[in-house]
């Protein structure tokens, strides 16, 4: 079952060739991250940016509190426990389908698959690089920033091969006290295992947030897997 989500839509500067869906993490939205996109836009300017907003549902770990949420949290996570944890499965994959019906939408109004990138921050990174994983599409590329494989090592056993050399961009603070480093790195090493183009930068003394270094590195990977068309000669 997928749900309609609303969204932030930041439009191309100039002609549209390409289009950027990112995932705020828990408790925000997609404003939250809109002010760092728009920043972006301006080495980006034939980039259309997506930011969707998660839906409103009790959260486990909080307390039971409402809040945009992609799924439910049970517990904090740590390196020990984080291929034993129990998941929701069931929330996960419905915002992995509800996304991906604003990204059909955005293929059916003519911008093919191979020019969108899907990324996200913390729960926004591990639903994007699950849809990446899973899609039917190849996309240009996948990003991860302070993320994780929430579905662990069932990720895999669900994967198509649309996206198996599509470039992977994980990035995480050596600080992080919310998802923390090593959990990270483990994600990235179980990516890496299954022989996807990926790639993990560590942000010394950052913690559950992003930088201007990871910006100006999502920029040249950007940069690179959708380049900018408008200036190619015909």
């Amino acid at each position: 079952m997928a749900l309609s989500l609303t969204k932030v839509i930041q439009n191309a500067r100039k002609k549209h060739t390409a289009t950027v869906f990112f995932l705020h993490g828990l408790g925000d939205s997609g404003n939250g991250w809109a002010p760092v996109t728009e920043e972006m836009s301006y080495k980006l300017e034939h980039v259309k940016f997506i930011l969707p907003d998660a839906p409103i549902r009790p959260v486990t770990v909080n307390g039971g509190a409402r809040m945009p949420a992609w799924y439910d949290i049970y517990a904090l996570s740590n390196v020990e426990n984080i291929l034993k944890q129990r998941s929701d499965d069931e929330g996960l994959l419905m915002s992995v389908a509800s996304v991906n019906r604003l990204i059909r939408d955005e293929i059916d109004a003519g911008i093919p698959s191979n020019r969108i990138v899907i990324g996200g921050f913390s729960q926004g990174s591990a639903v994007g690089i699950t849809i990446g994983l899973l899609s039917e599409y190849p996309f240009a590329g996948i990003i991860g920033l302070s993320g994780y494989i929430p579905l662990k090592e069932k990720t895999f056993t669900m994967a198509t091969d649309a996206n198996k050399n599509t470039p992977i961009f994980l990035g995480h603070g050596d600080r992080d006290l919310v998802v923390p480093y090593q959990i990270g790195k483990l994600s990235y090493d179980l990516i890496k295992s299954r022989e996807y183009p990926v790639t993990f930068r560590t942000y010394n003394g950052m913690g559950h947030h992003s930088s201007q270094k990871e910006i100006e590195d999502m920029i040249s990977f950007l940069q690179e897997v959708i380049p900018d068309q408008n200036s190619e000669k015909i």
